[in-house]
């Protein structure tokens, strides 16, 4: 397959339509949220960060939904392979967040009863910070990272839907390099030198959607690898969101296929998954070690989410040379959303 690379220039034209679908390795289509039709319903706009080491992960999340916004915050520990979440949601009838329009520049500042969560550019840094009272008895969780990009490219693609006026621009940047501590009342969790990715989503959904996500961004062998595999963001014939990063360099790939194991019938999250490339360049397995999971179901909102943590091992292939994966840790998702 032959796949599109975006050519600069706005992403709508004034009929909130894609004026190109395709991939790129950076932003280099406009987004302009006032093209957007029925934005009040349809609009859904994210930024969501996941950092960790081989101890521990972070998951933070800010969504604004149009008539709902969503605050998420998960820490994780898989020595005991145990986490905590806590979420907090609420019905705010077409006001919004104010989320930037690209990913580059632009704060997030948002503080609802006591909590408090901040994504901001600080010379040249990602500045994470939250503030989440009560998040294990009556610990407070205080987060204070900063990210700094190891490498230039990022996964860049413009999808369409069925309905001409729906769409996806999502960014996924790999490989940001953490410095910092987590705190949890008297616990201590330092983040000095681990590795995690950013999921910056902009798009008009329809209301029914399955998608498939795996990340991983970590050194191997003193190289950098990273990578960001998935499907089921919409109709992705003109271009893939599959791709590998390996120290400076970046290598797009076609179709990438989970296979989640199943138990009679129902799939089985913590059995091990494989990931297989068409071209099989890609040959991975996936131990996992916990299920993030979460199901909600209020009045017109259905979620079902499975975003699974654990260690990668197998083989990548770049330029004829194989990399052998081991013990990497990353996750997986299948997400079903009808929103």
């Amino acid at each position: 397959m032959k796949q599109n690379k975006l050519k600069k220039g706005p992403l709508l034209d004034k009929n909130g339509k894609l004026i190109e679908s395709g991939y790129a390795t950076s932003l280099v289509k406009t987004y302009d949220k006032s093209l957007v039709k029925h934005k009040r319903l349809r609009l859904k706009e994210w930024d969501y960060y996941y950092v960790g080491s081989k101890d521990y992960g972070l998951a933070i999340t800010v969504a604004d939904n149009g008539y709902m916004w969503l605050l998420s915050v998960t820490l994780l520990d898989f020595n005991t392979k145990s986490e905590i979440s806590k979420t907090k949601m609420g019905w705010v009838p077409f006001k919004r967040f104010g989320m930037p329009e690209s990913s580059e520049i632009g704060d997030i500042i948002i503080q609802k009863g006591s909590w408090k969560v901040s994504f901001k550019h600080e010379n040249g840094h990602r500045h994470i910070e939250a503030h989440i009272p009560n998040f294990k008895g009556k610990s407070t969780l205080a987060v204070d990272l900063y990210l700094d990009q190891m490498i230039k490219d990022s996964m860049v693609i413009a999808t369409p839907f069925e309905y001409d006026t729906k769409f996806y621009y999502n960014q996924k940047i790999n490989l940001l390099r953490s410095t910092g501590q987590i705190t949890l009342g008297l616990s201590v969790f330092d983040f000095n030198g681990s590795y995690g990715v950013l999921d910056w989503g902009r798009g008009a959904w329809t209301y029914h959607n399955i998608w498939y996500w795996a990340s991983l961004s970590g050194m191997i062998d003193e190289h950098k690898l990273g990578f960001n595999f998935g499907y089921g963001f919409g109709d992705t014939s003109k271009a893939t969101e599959n791709i590998i990063f390996y120290d400076d360099k970046t290598y797009k790939l076609e179709d990438i296929t989970f296979y989640i194991p199943k138990i009679n019938q129902e799939l089985d999250y913590l059995k091990p998954w494989t990931f297989k490339s068409k071209d099989g360049k890609v040959n991975l397995t996936f131990n996992p070690i916990l299920d993030r999971n979460s199901y909600t179901n209020i009045w017109i909102l259905k979620s079902l989410q499975h975003q699974v943590f654990g260690k990668f091992e197998g083989t990548i292939e770049v330029d004829n040379k194989k990399i052998q994966v081991k013990d990497m840790i990353g996750f997986a998702e299948r997400v079903e959303n009808k929103w």
